[in-house]
């Protein structure tokens, strides 16, 4: 069996720009990094990769490699990817749950928060080894944030996904606790299942991210903007391929994720909007 969230059913009323620029610039980075050949990937990988026994002092890469102070990979770090399946992954899960989060609460409390959440992933994944010489990279933990506080908005918001099983294709709207919620319970159980020093998917930073994001989403949101929000689609219901971006004529009150529709959150904005 084959599945992949494609778009909630919440729209927008802000365009995005913060989450397009932080996908552009993943992109443009990853392409950069292809374009320099393994040594090179390897190369960018330790220079501004974050790599908790440099930040910490114990240990010092070689003079070629110090392409920023330890200090900047605590940033540097969210924007580089070790694959196109890294990097695909982690585009489409913010691609599909950014735009909304950056919506509540507005282009500069989302960016703040979007850093802060990556900060406290690497924070959560470093505690477990601070003397570990493997370099993490990924902007997965910042997303994981972005994940956290979707959940506690947008518990019952529908995800579109695509299911195909053998000559079985659909798409089937599934509430986003319950899509959120196993992929947390993965990064969990593969945090405790899988060593520190092994290496890999760095389960811990997910982990830490997705909690930073409830917690820090808490913090910044506007009073306006509510908690647990009511479902606008009905769950579970199913469609054929055809119907993809067609959410008005598969569910209960319909609308595709990420249009400009919606009412909720109009008014006047601060100076972080």
């Amino acid at each position: 069996m084959f599945t992949i969230p494609l778009y909630d059913d919440n729209s927008t009323e802000r365009t995005p720009f913060i989450t397009w620029a932080i996908i552009a610039a993943c992109v443009a980075v990853f392409l950069w990094q292809a374009g320099l050949g393994p040594r090179g990937e390897q190369a960018v990988a330790l220079g501004l990769g974050l790599v908790p026994a440099v930040l910490f002092g114990y240990a010092e890469l070689p003079p070629q490699l110090q392409l920023v102070p330890p200090g900047a990979t605590l940033i540097t770090h969210m924007f580089l990817h070790g694959g196109w399946a890294h990097l695909l992954g982690n585009m489409l899960f913010l691609w599909i749950f950014g735009n909304n989060i950056e919506d509540a609460l507005g282009h500069g409390r989302y960016l703040l928060f979007y850093l802060l959440c990556g900060l406290a992933a690497a924070a959560a994944q470093i505690a477990g080894d601070p003397a570990s010489e493997i370099p993490m990279i990924g902007a997965s933990g910042a997303i994981a944030g972005v994940l956290g506080a979707y959940l506690v908005l947008h518990p019952y918001a529908n995800v579109r996904v695509l299911v195909w099983i053998i000559v079985f294709v659909r798409l089937i709207n599934v509430p986003a606790w319950i899509v959120l919620g196993l992929w947390f319970a993965m990064q969990l159980f593969g945090g405790l299942a899988t060593p520190m020093a092994k290496g890999g998917v760095a389960f811990w930073a997910h982990v830490g991210g997705f909690v930073a994001g409830i917690l820090l989403v808490l913090l910044l949101r506007p009073r306006r903007v509510m908690l647990l929000q009511p479902q606008r689609t009905a769950p579970f219901t199913t469609a054929p391929m055809r119907a993809i971006g067609q959410g008005r004529q598969y569910g209960r009150e319909g609308g595709s994720g990420s249009v400009p529709d919606s009412g909720f959150g109009r008014g006047r904005r601060g100076p972080w909007d």
